[in-house]
């Protein structure tokens, strides 16, 4: 009896060393502690439970391979961990397996028919791979579960935007709004419905509503801006989307539209400044530069031609 405390002190002890590594941010003695702990002799309970906090430091240590691997052993301990199968998708996904993940996910709500996060990711994944009809089918399924996910009614508004079923996203985004009035990806949603119907006034009070919530987030800048350009509002254009560099200096669509801008009022030395800075960030843009007439006041300027020519000769190179 005497040698059965010990051993269970120790394997107690070696948890809660474990757990204040962890909150003093050191990772890796966290999982050792834990793994020592594992060591010891506990019931299967408390061993799952560890090896999920196992689990979800690799997560956070952006480890994916790690954690699945850890993810899988707590199902091999007990095949009806729904939990354990869905953080098995989330990782089959950090490792752009999509197929793997829908395979974790369908496992994990065959075990918990109520799972709405596996449901809700299943979802997502038919989406990002076009089958729009089924990404429907189990957002509804989520909101069914969970009737104030405004999450899966955000995104099932901005699927039936894509389908050109305004009158469908309008009723799903305004339900995400009613649900969660901050949320910048509904706001920005809202923002896209009401340009599609040519209300651009509410459009543009829709990206700004999104940028008060959500400064990081570029494309309410982007679209925003698209919108004084169409209108020929230029100099507008260019003061919206210098403040979305500021928040997002790595946006390489924000140089650009910046640098059409520069372009059509012909300061061509700030337009090509931006285009190289977004060429620099993101060399995808270099097709749109070759065929975008908004750039021709540019096109026999010997720093544009250079442009061109140089990301063509690292081309040949790669």
């Amino acid at each position: 009896m005497r040698s059965r405390l010990k051993s269970v002190d120790r394997r107690q002890n070696y948890i809660i060393l474990a757990e204040d590594s962890y909150l003093d941010d050191d990772m890796e003695r966290a999982i050792n502690f834990y793994l020592k702990a594992l060591q010891f002799k506990g019931d299967k309970s408390e061993n799952i439970e560890i090896l999920y906090n196992i689990a979800i430091i690799y997560d956070e240590m952006d480890i994916p391979d790690k954690a699945l691997e850890v993810y899988e052993k707590i199902t091999r301990i007990d095949e009806g961990e729904a939990g354990a199968f869905y953080g098995m998708g989330t990782m089959y996904e950090r490792l752009n397996n999509k197929e793997s993940a829908l395979e974790s996910y369908f496992k994990a709500v065959e075990i918990d028919p109520e799972y709405d996060r596996a449901y809700f990711y299943i979802a997502n994944i038919y989406d990002e791979i076009d089958n729009k009809d089924k990404a429907i089918y189990y957002y509804e399924k989520v909101i069914n579960i969970t009737p104030n996910d405004y999450m899966a009614y955000n995104n099932l508004g901005s699927i039936y935007e894509e389908l050109k079923e305004y009158d469908k996203a309008y009723h799903m985004i305004k339900r995400s709004i009613s649900i969660n009035p901050n949320y910048y990806k509904a706001l920005f949603n809202m923002g896209v419905v009401y340009k599609k119907l040519n209300k651009y006034k509410k459009a543009i009070e829709y990206y700004n509503k999104s940028i008060e919530k959500n400064k990081n987030y570029s494309y309410s800048y982007l679209n925003k801006s698209a919108i004084y350009i169409e209108q020929g509002r230029l100099k507008e254009s260019i003061k919206v989307l210098t403040e979305g560099i500021e928040y997002n200096p790595y946006a390489e669509y924000l140089y650009y539209n910046r640098a059409c801008c520069y372009a059509k009022l012909e300061k061509n030395d700030l337009a090509i400044k931006d285009l190289r800075k977004a060429v620099l960030i993101s060399q995808k843009i270099i097709g749109m530069i070759e065929e975008d007439k908004d750039l021709d006041s540019l096109r026999k300027d010997e720093r544009f031609i250079s442009l061109l020519n140089q990301n063509n000769r690292d081309n040949l190179i790669e």
